[in-house]
């Protein structure tokens, strides 16, 4: 049965940037779905984590702040995950800052601790689990929360910008390397969604109005409006998907 290709039964997904907004979400998605989810972030992940639970999963919580990650540090993480719940067959690299500011004002220390989150930990965390997975020729997933600006500029978000176009260039070569040996990596683009990221946005009136204007659907996303495009990626039924970016974006690309 094709809806059997979705479920996730007796697979573990590490989603970081899991204690609230999108990660919260997909951390729940992928319960419902079948996973025991192990939850990151620099947070308290307490309250995903017992969401987790609740759902009749295991889950296991981390804290660890992902701008000083570095490859021996998401190898240790891993591992962590690994003994609590069983080697990760999912990894979703969800965390992510965003700094304003005109880019002639943007600060160094700004600059690098956005790049850091938003794109280093995400490729020193794909290591850590792919070199697990090859060693033990197992099948996973990898999905990235990629943006709406790894297809745009934006304004005043020059680290963002470049970091999330970063990710979107590194799934698709992750997927070239891994796609042949069992591993899928894609990632998601979310659009303008109801979180803490986009608050400074949503609370300017002049700028949410017309950002809604330019939104088909009439409306900001909500965190939960991604969580059936992740378990789909993550799930046998994309099987045949690799290296994709797949907007969830209320129809904003398509205006």
């Amino acid at each position: 049965m094709i809806l059997d290709a979705f479920r996730l039964d007796g697979r573990t997904a590490l989603v970081t940037g899991a204690a609230r907004g999108l990660g919260r979400a997909l951390a729940v998605g992928l319960a419902e779905a079948g996973a025991d989810v192990a939850v990151l972030d620099v947070l308290s992940a307490e309250e995903t984590l017992a969401l987790v639970r609740e759902r009749g999963r295991r889950g296991h919580a981390l804290a660890r702040d992902l701008a000083t990650l570095d490859p021996d540090g998401a190898d240790g993480l891993v591992a962590e995950v690994a003994a609590a719940l069983g080697e990760p067959a999912i990894l979703i690299n969800n965390a992510g800052i965003i700094r304003r500011a005109a880019a002639v004002d943007h600060g160094r220390d700004e600059w690098e601790a956005t790049l850091a989150i938003d794109l280093s930990a995400a490729f020193y965390l794909s290591q850590a689990v792919a070199r697990r997975l090859l060693a033990a020729g197992r099948p996973g997933k990898i999905v990235n929360v990629a943006s709406m600006l790894s297809f745009q500029g934006g304004v005043k978000v020059p680290a963002y910008a470049a970091a999330k176009s970063g990710l979107a260039g590194l799934t698709r070569a992750l997927a070239n390397e891994w796609a042949g040996r069992g591993i899928n990596v894609n990632a998601v683009a979310p659009g303008y969604m109801a979180t803490e990221l986009t608050a400074a946005l949503r609370a300017d009136p002049d700028r949410a109005g017309a950002m809604l204007g330019r939104i088909p659907a009439g409306r900001w996303g909500e965190p939960e409006d991604l969580q059936g495009a992740v378990v789909f990626l993550c799930s046998d039924a994309a099987a045949y998907v690799h290296g994709a970016i797949l907007p969830v974006d209320g129809g904003w690309l398509a205006w």
